[in-house]
């Protein structure tokens, strides 16, 4: 079984390419970084650095990264692993680890992200909707469909 869950913040605004083709598709990559916990032998257990790990969504999945992911975003992601590899301009062969997006939500509440933003990420300056309420959640009106909302 090949089944990866992360939880990380978005190290930068995920990169949106669209596929060529009649039915061109989103593609979305962006890099998490997830804590890691270590112990230094004799230490107290809560010593803390972080992997780097490239991910990359379809589809609208990718859409929904376009959309709504920006730097400094606490998301779970859950995947696979997809290995592979090709050969560089100079000849030398180049081997790359991602993990293919499946699903991805947000892993905190929008006001928490932003104080989080601020003391290690940049902030950019959003609008805010205007049905937002104080949780950071939009109220959607009655009668509009599921199938439009990117969380399906």
């Amino acid at each position: 079984m090949n089944k990866v869950i992360l939880m990380g913040r978005l190290t930068r605004d995920p990169d949106i390419r669209y596929s060529q083709g009649e039915k061109a598709m989103a593609i979305a990559r962006y890099t998490l970084a997830v804590d890691r916990r270590f112990s230094r032998g004799g230490g107290d257990g809560n010593d803390q650095t972080a992997d780097f790990i490239s991910c990359v969504a379809f589809g609208r999945s990718a859409e929904f990264a376009e959309k709504y992911l920006h730097q400094g975003t606490r998301i779970v992601v859950t995947g696979r692993i997809q290995t592979g590899s090709y050969t560089n301009r100079d000849g030398q062969k180049v081997y790359t680890t991602d993990v293919v997006v499946e699903d991805q939500e947000f892993a905190e509440s929008k006001s928490a992200s932003a104080q989080n933003a601020g003391s290690s990420f940049r902030q950019e300056a959003r609008p805010q909707p205007s049905s937002a309420v104080d949780d950071g959640f939009m109220n959607i009106p009655d009668g509009v469909e599921d199938e439009g909302l990117p969380f399906n």
